[in-house]
């Protein structure tokens, strides 16, 4: 039976049809439950009342109860038109001026009757008064009755010109919360409650709304938090469980000629840390079950040489493997590396991008089939339906956030007898909070170590007033045989300002750094793939002394040689970006430097941000900071999939001790009842399916 709770919003008193569109576009507010969950993001302290005679010209916002005694419109019309209404206490009298409004404010304004004025205090001519306060009738009905905390309300400009201001969310709240007070229903089991002394959820919602006090709301703000992060947890979970418990993995016991051979071929010792993801991989192998495993690692850290690795163990298993990449010239990259590694073992590889000739890819489609190339290196050209494996066993995504799930789906579609293992990597460190959030459902392994000979990276923040001693350590660097990224801020492909910036800088380099002593190379999205592709050659294969570039190169470019990263408007790019960035740098022996160009002037985040790059070249602590400074919506715009819900009160970066806490919870109630049949547990299965209608559930394909 539908609850009141989903009745369409343009049913609730003060919204109607109109509205109600306005509401859905703008803030996604669809049902009575949607505005019930539109939670207040701060809070005006109105528990306390002045007296008329302690007011100061100094304080800022404060409430007053009294008689308004006296009501004068004052001019006749224009700006000097005004009224002005006298409001007297026990104590004295304050004049309250209003300028707009002045016919609405006089019919609603009633002589000798009492209200709750709010508002700042301003001094004119000598004497005290407010302006344009808020004035409400001070009867108990009023939400804004003396002695609550008020909430004020997430909205938009399109929105407050509709004349549905914080006054009136807050007449919604009052209106819902009254009736549907009898379909508010639990949503957690009294076990929990009980367990984690949470307060019911009627009393959490009138406390998030009209807080009697800080404690209660406090309350309040922690049962609505702990609800909305278990049921995010105990989602995906169950999906992990219930892969696990159905989808059988391909067995791959064996470690063979083809992983000892090219494991010798390495020229260098293997890092403790890929050492431990290779043996946690291995164990997935062998385990029976199918393996989906995330791979955190920082730029350079030698994912790809893991994946390489648990490659040929699904080779000596007899079973193939692909590498998919989101751009031609990383899956380049990552095919042309593993050459001399595969060299003699017998192993056969294939690179198969947008750009592949028909002839080769019908070479390619036929080797696939027949079983002949163990392991296929592509874009996202490798999900099309005419790309058929004979047994793919191991899949691997690299730089997984920018392939959205359902193309990762299609690439596990390609064995249709049973699921291969997948491995989906990052260079994007994300915060355990957010990790734990966006990829609940998969196991993480974590490369924390840069391998043996990397230099550490210097990093310099300089302004305009530095640019020509910059430019001349430059030129030093270029004359002892170094290269020089210099990148631009993007915002948008087809941002005009940044197109301009970037042709104006590019102009300037070739002037400062001229032909035919050096030669600047420039990389950008307006060009055509072929110009670009020829640009991006001509630098990595030395011929190029200079790229200059928008952030296109933040992932994939490996130049060994070049030694200085310099990022121009650098306060205009997110820490995780910057990180990235500074990365292509620092690959070679040789010491690295990456010149963070800003202008003089810089908010006090920016100075945060850059003075952070300054200090550490950790990013995981860098990605940490970044949630901390600007919330996980800017990062999930990196990683465009986003969060798998709309988190309509909990911040990932503040309350990681709430999604720790709520996720073991989760954990041990799916131990006992993997599929929540116990009685007590039926109230999750209920919540959950309420869920899944936000949630996407990939379970069956990932």
């Amino acid at each position: 039976m539908p609850s009141m709770l989903d009745s369409e919003i343009k049913f609730l008193p003060g919204v109607g049809p109109k509205r109600a569109v306005l509401l859905e576009k703008e803030l996604n507010i669809k049902s009575f439950r949607d505005m019930l969950t539109l939670f207040p993001f701060r809070y005006i302290d109105r528990t306390k009342i002045y007296s008329i005679s302690e007011i100061e010209a100094s304080m800022s916002y404060i409430q007053l109860r009294g008689k308004i005694t006296r009501i004068n419109v004052i001019g006749e019309k224009g700006p000097a038109k005004r009224l002005v209404a006298s409001l007297a206490d026990s104590t004295g009298v304050i004049d309250l001026v209003f300028f707009k409004g002045v016919k609405w404010v006089k019919d609603k304004l009633r002589l000798n009757t009492e209200y709750i004025v709010f508002g700042k205090p301003t001094v004119f001519n000598q004497s005290l008064n407010i302006v344009h306060p808020e004035i409400d009738p001070a009867t108990e009905e009023n939400p804004f009755y003396v002695g609550n905390m008020i909430g004020v309300y997430t909205s938009t400009e399109k929105i407050r010109n509709s004349g549905i201001g914080n006054k009136q969310f807050a007449r919604f709240e009052a209106t819902l919360l009254k009736q549907c007070h009898e379909s508010i229903r639990e949503t957690l089991p009294g076990y929990i409650m009980e367990n984690k002394k949470l307060l019911p959820l009627r009393d959490s919602l009138q406390n998030i709304h009209f807080p009697a006090d800080l404690k209660i709301l406090s309350q309040a703000q922690m049962r609505l938090k702990f609800e909305e992060l278990f049921y995010l947890q105990l989602s995906l979970l169950k999906q992990k469980s219930f892969r696990q418990r159905t989808a059988k993995g391909i067995l791959m016991n064996k470690v063979g000629d083809y992983f000892n051979t090219c494991f010798k071929n390495i020229p260098f010792e293997l890092t403790n840390a890929q050492k431990r993801v290779i043996k946690e991989v291995r164990s997935d192998f062998t385990s029976g079950k199918q393996m989906n495993r995330l791979l955190q690692g920082d730029v350079g850290s030698g994912k790809t040489m893991v994946a390489l690795l648990c490659a040929l163990l699904a080779a000596d298993n007899g079973y193939q493997s692909c590498i998919m990449a989101p751009t031609e010239v990383l899956a380049n990259q990552h095919f042309k590396g593993v050459d001399n590694i595969i060299k003699g073992s017998g192993i056969k590889a294939a690179l198969l991008t947008g750009s592949t000739k028909a002839k080769e890819r019908r070479a390619i489609s036929e080797g696939l089939l027949n079983g002949t190339i163990n392991i296929l290196f592509g874009t996202h050209a490798l999900i099309e339906e005419s790309v058929q494996f004979s047994n793919l066993g191991f899949a691997v995504i690299d730089e997984q956030h920018r392939f959205g799930v359902e193309q990762r789906a299609k690439l596990w579609s390609k064995n249709e007898a049973m699921l291969p293992h997948v491995l989906v990597m990052t260079a994007t460190p994300i915060p355990r909070t957010l990790a734990m959030t966006l990829y609940g459902d998969l196991d993480i392994s974590v490369i924390d170590e840069l391998p043996p000979g990397r230099k550490s990276i210097q990093t310099i923040h300089a302004t305009e007033a530095q640019r020509t001693r910059i430019y001349s350590f430059m030129k030093e660097q270029i004359r002892a045989g170094r290269q020089i990224f210099i990148v631009y801020p993007l915002i948008k492909e087809s941002e005009t300002m940044d197109f301009k910036n970037l042709n104006d800088g590019y102009m300037n380099i070739i002037e400062e750094f001229k032909a035919p002593e050096y030669v600047t190379a420039v990389v950008h999205g307006q060009q055509k793939n072929e110009n670009k592709a020829y640009d991006m050659e001509l630098f990595a294969s030395g011929r190029a002394n200079i790229l200059v570039s928008t952030s296109v190169i933040e992932v994939g470019v490996d130049v060994p040689n070049a030694s200085v990263m310099m990022i121009e408007s650098a306060e205009r790019f997110g820490l995780s970006q910057l990180h990235q960035l500074r990365g292509r740098v620092g690959r070679g022996t040789d010491s690295s430097y990456c010149i963070l160009m800003t202008g003089h002037k810089l908010t006090k985040e920016s100075k945060q941000r850059i003075d952070l790059m300054c200090s550490t070249q950790d990013g995981f602590e860098l990605a940490e900071a970044d949630l901390r400074m600007r919330g996980p919506g800017d990062i999930e715009g990196t990683m465009q999939s986003g969060l798998p819900v709309d988190l309509k009160i909990s911040n990932l970066a503040k309350d990681s001790q709430i999604l720790e806490d709520a996720r073991n919870v989760a954990s041990r109630i799916l131990e006992e009842d993997p599929l929540l049949e116990q009685p007590r547990n039926s109230i999750l299965l209920e919540g959950l399916s309420r869920l899944k209608r936000e949630v996407k559930d990939y379970s069956q394909i990932s």
